[in-house]
């Protein structure tokens, strides 16, 4: 005798099944952030970010020197009249600026970062689900704008934005002019590892029940695929801190970036390393060392960080 497969109960949840998925997530969760504390790469960069960080919110409060104050007639080495990285063409300490410097570069490179990653993402998830002619036609447009080279594209749009335009306060127009521009530079790059990320995700059976329950794809995308490429996007973001800093360095040493009077680093450069020929070398080597080394603190922290996840 058959048994009507109707007629067959169904089995029921397991009572703490759910807690147990839960737990088990949880506790993976802090393995991996163990695993990433104990790395002693990831100690250094987070130490050296540190660093920066309290330069950034205590500023001039911790400074030797005023950093704006000038004196025409001064000119000193480093370790002399109590400068520790001497001063620049205009009397100004070096080290003073290079601390307060601090302050707008570690606001502008993470909301850059922001913004080219949030963008990137909302375009990857609506490329890799959907397909088809979207994918295809902003696929041809982030090919076409990736050929063009980044650091033209940024003096450009820098040349050709307003200058007193405004959005958020507290920060000069120019920093945030720059903020957008480098984040939007970063948007199809960024569009393109989270579509990679969600090839990989769309045809997955938890998707399919998704569809087949009826929901649609915003809530297909937001709730089912975007938790399980969040560790490319949260590498992504830590990778593109770091080409923020270095970005934001380039155009103020090009002088279409942060502008004066703002103590920026790149912006520091730009305006004495000529002067490197005559002998003063250390206007432009110690904020170049800052910025090599928020760069290189950034890079070890995504590196350890990627690491951690791919586990």
């Amino acid at each position: 005798m058959g048994v009507i497969e109707d007629e067959i109960p169904a089995t029921p949840p397991v009572p703490g099944m759910q807690v147990d998925v839960i737990s088990d997530k949880r506790a993976a969760r802090r393995e991996k952030a163990r695993l990433f504390i104990k790395s002693p790469s990831a100690l250094i960069g987070l130490g050296i970010i540190l660093f920066w960080f309290v330069c950034a919110v205590l500023g001039a409060h911790i400074t030797p020197h005023d950093p704006f104050a000038t004196d025409g007639l001064s000119h000193d080495p480093p370790f002399t009249n109590g400068y520790y990285f001497g001063t620049d063409q205009l009397g100004r300490d070096v080290l003073a600026r290079i601390m307060v410097g601090a302050r707008d570069v570690l606001i502008a490179a993470p909301l850059a970062a922001i913004i080219g990653v949030a963008s990137g993402s909302m375009l990857g998830l609506l490329m890799g689900y959907y397909r088809g002619i979207l994918d295809d036609v902003l696929g041809r447009l982030i090919e076409a704008f990736l050929v063009l080279p980044l650091t033209l594209v940024g003096l450009l749009a820098l040349s050709a934005a307003p200058a007193d335009w405004s959005i958020i306060p507290g920060i000069e127009s120019s920093t945030q002019t720059v903020i957008l521009v480098v984040g939007l530079l970063f948007t199809p790059i960024v569009a393109r590892t989270v579509r990679a990320a969600v090839l990989a995700e769309r045809e997955n059976d938890y998707v399919q029940a998704a569809k087949l329950r009826g929901e649609n794809g915003l809530y297909i995308m937001t709730r089912e695929i975007l938790p399980n490429v969040m560790s490319p996007i949260v590498v992504e973001f830590t990778v593109r801190i770091g080409y923020a800093i270095f970005a934001i360095a380039t155009l103020s040493f090009l002088g279409v970036g942060i502008q004066e009077p703002t103590p920026d680093w790149g912006l520091m450069i730009a305006q004495e390393y000529r002067l490197v020929i005559g002998g003063y070398w250390w206007v432009t080597v110690f904020p170049a060392m800052a910025i090599a080394s928020l760069v290189i603190a950034v890079n070890l922290v995504a590196d350890r960080l990627q690491e951690v996840m791919e586990l």
